[in-house]
């Protein structure tokens, strides 16, 4: 299984592209701090991962006009690797996070939008309707009760 989560700050704006056949593509990137890194010797701040996002069609879109350098975001997607061969011969490799779904994680953003964009509330790009499954299980965080536990 390929997924990841990330929460992290933009450290830049987002940039849209098409490709030659018309497709949005946005392109950017988010600082994720790590969890247990020890803190950087010489300031005192903690570690950092810089992670290239890649999204694609109304995602590429909602990113590019919602969000913005510094805004703290969670994304959900799949990670990917590619190798190109750059302008001067030399063979490039590439590791980047595809993400499907993109949201706010600091709540309202300065333009009133609070929410984000999940791909899943659309048929994806194979097919298959990806619409998220209710919670059922309403007991989560609630004390548990012996006389209904099954065994």
């Amino acid at each position: 299984m390929n997924r990841v989560i990330l929460v992290g700050r933009l450290t830049r704006d987002p940039e849209l592209r098409m490709t030659p056949n018309g497709t949005p593509v946005g392109t950017f990137s988010v600082a994720v701090d790590r969890r247990f890194a020890r803190r950087n010797e010489e300031n005192g701040q903690p570690t950092a991962d810089f992670i290239p996002i890649v999204t694609w069609q109304k995602t590429a879109e909602f990113c590019n006009q919602y969000f913005t350098k510094g805004l703290r975001v969670a994304i959900e997607g799949r990670i990917q690797t590619r190798n190109y061969e750059a302008k001067d011969g030399t063979k490039r490799y590439v590791t980047e996070v595809v993400a499907d779904n993109v949201e706010f994680a600091d709540g309202k953003n300065g333009n009133g939008y609070n929410g984000g964009f999940n791909r899943s509330n659309y048929e994806s790009d194979d097919g298959f309707n990806n619409a998220p499954a209710a919670n059922t299980n309403s007991a989560i965080g609630s004390p548990i009760d012996d006389e209904n536990i099954p065994f």
